[in-house]
C-alpha cells in the first residue's frame, strides 16, 4: 500500500476500529487474519461491499451507497490512485497547481452502478462529473447514489449511451467541453476469459474454491469484457477522440495490461495528437498505467487554462 499515490488516503492498513464506528454493520465481517491483523475475507462479496460502504462514509462523507447484486464492487484505494494521478496530470499543465474549482469537468466513461470515480473526484478536488453508461440497471443505481447524497446531487449527472458501438458520440453535447475523460475499460475479450481471470484472483487470495467466480467477485458482462477487450475498446476511443479534438483537454484511459501498449501507441500515431503521456501506477503487487493524449497545442492549452481554470484572473 505504500506504493499508492502520496495523497491517497488508503496508504496505511485499514483502520477497522474506526471504520466500524462509521459502519457498525462491518463488524460481523472483521476478524484476525493469519498475520494477527484485523481484516476481512476479500473473496466474500458481502464483506467487500460492506468495507466499501465504510470507506466511503469514513473518508468521503458518503452516507448512502449500495450497488445491485452481482455488479462490480471496485477496490477503492486503486480508484483513488487513478483520480490523484489525473489531478497531477492537470497540474502539470497549470504551473504545478491542481485546479480545484467547479469549472473542472470530468467525463467518466462507464461510471458503473458504483459511481466511484465521481465520488472520489468530487470529494477530493471539487470537480464536476458527467458519468456515462449503457446498462440501465447501473444507471438507476448510480442515480440513486447521487440523489441520496447532497454533496453529489449538484455535481454529478449520469447520461445513457444508447448505442454501445460509440463512446463519445451521443454523449458530448454541442459546444460542451471537458478537462479530462476517465475510463477503466472492460479488460477481457470474452466471458470465458473473464472467468479465468477471476479464478486467478481466487487462487491469489488463497481462498477455497468457489462455484461461480463472476458472481462471487461481482461484475456484469459489459463491466468485465467486450469485443476486442481492453485494447479494442481503447482503440475505438482513440479513433472517436479525433473527431472531437477540442472538446476535451486530456483524453485518458487506464491500461491494465502492458502488452497492450504497443497497439495503443500505434493507434495514437494514426490520429496525431499533440502530446502523449504514460503514467505508471502500482497497487501492491499489481501494476497498471494511464495513457493520456491531447490534441491541444501549447497556445491552445494556455488559452484553455486561463479561461477555465483561472476565470477571475485579469
Amino acid at each position: 500500500k505504500t506504493q499508492l499515490h502520496p495523497r491517497n488516503k488508503h496508504r496505511a492498513l485499514y483502520a477497522f476500529d474506526e471504520l466500524i464506528k462509521s459502519d457498525p454493520m462491518l463488524a460481523k465481517f472483521v476478524s484476525l487474519n493469519k498475520y494477527n491483523n484485523l481484516s476481512i475475507d476479500f473473496s466474500d462479496p458481502a464483506a467487500v461491499k460492506e468495507l466499501n460502504k465504510a470507506l466511503l462514509q469514513y473518508y468521503y462523507g458518503i452516507d448512502h451507497w449500495d450497488i445491485p447484486k452481482n455488479y462490480l464492487c471496485p477496490p477503492i484505494p486503486g480508484r483513488a490512485d487513478h483520480i490523484h494521478y489525473l489531478a497531477d496530470l492537470l497540474a502539470s499543465c497549470n504551473n504545478g497547481i491542481i485546479p480545484l474549482n467547479k469549472n473542472v469537468r470530468c467525463l467518466d466513461i462507464g461510471t458503473g452502478a458504483n459511481c466511484i470515480y465521481p465520488i472520489i473526484g468530487n470529494k477530493e478536488y471539487g470537480w464536476q462529473f458527467v458519468g456515462t453508461e449503457t446498462d440501465t440497471t447501473a444507471i438507476r443505481s448510480a442515480k440513486r447514489i447521487i440523489a441520496a447524497n447532497a454533496s453529489l446531487s449538484t455535481n454529478v449527472v449520469i447520461r445513457q449511451q444508447n448505442d454501445p458501438e460509440y463512446i463519445f458520440r451521443g454523449i458530448i453535447q454541442s459546444s460542451e467541453t471537458f478537462d479530462v475523460s476517465i475510463c477503466n475499460p472492460p479488460f477481457h475479450t470474452s466471458l470465458a476469459e473473464a472467468q479465468k481471470g477471476t479464478m486467478r484472483k481466487v487462487n491469489n487470495l488463497g481462498t477455497k474454491k468457489i462455484g461461480n467466480p463472476i458472481l462471487n467477485f461481482g461484475g456484469q458482462n459489459a463491466e468485465l469484457w467486450c469485443k476486442g477487450g481492453e485494447s479494442g475498446f481503447i482503440a475505438r476511443m482513440i479513433r472517436e477522440s479525433s473527431d472531437i479534438k477540442t472538446s476535451c483537454f486530456w483524453f485518458t484511459s487506464l491500461v491494465s495490461k502492458s502488452a497492450n501498449l504497443r497497439g495503443i501507441y500505434n493507434e495514437l500515431k494514426k490520429v496525431e495528437p499533440f502530446e502523449i503521456r504514460t503514467i505508471d501506477m502500482a497497487q501492491g503487487n499489481k501494476t497498471s498505467r494511464i495513457v493520456a493524449w491531447t490534441y491541444l497545442n501549447s497556445a491552445q492549452q494556455l488559452a484553455w487554462r486561463e479561461k477555465r481554470w483561472h476565470p477571475t484572473k485579469k
